[in-house]
């Protein structure tokens, strides 16, 4: 999904212009981003929370020559999904499915295909 279906599924909620739903999805972006520039975590129920997370100095290494290169420490964003969106993203029930059928095969004799 593009930040143009966003916008588009916005206007389509509601009696709304295209740009009062490119102003909606701005302002939640520029909402979010700000926070997290000046430090702050941003939680949603049910959706999940941004922070950022501090990564320290490194030596990399350039791919092209195999020169080594300095990399600085860095904060970098960070999204951690709820335990919701986890649990609609991969349903428990197949999960549980897929065991309950590994457990029936016998490792010897297995199904005729």
């Amino acid at each position: 999904m593009t930040k143009a279906d966003l916008v588009d599924k916005v206007t389509a909620l509601g009696d709304l212009t295209r740009r009062d739903g490119e102003v909606i999805v701005d302002t939640l972006f520029d909402s979010v981003i700000g926070a997290l520039k000046s430090g702050d975590k941003i939680e949603i129920r049910g959706f999940g929370s941004f922070r950022t997370r501090q990564r320290n100095a490194r030596t990399g290494r350039n791919p092209k020559t195999g020169a080594k290169v300095d990399v600085p420490a860095k904060r970098v964003p960070f999204f951690k999904p709820s335990k919701e969106l986890r649990d609609s993203v991969n349903p428990q029930g197949s999960a549980k499915e897929n065991k309950a059928d590994l457990k029936s095969v016998d490792p010897h004799h297995p199904p005729a295909m």
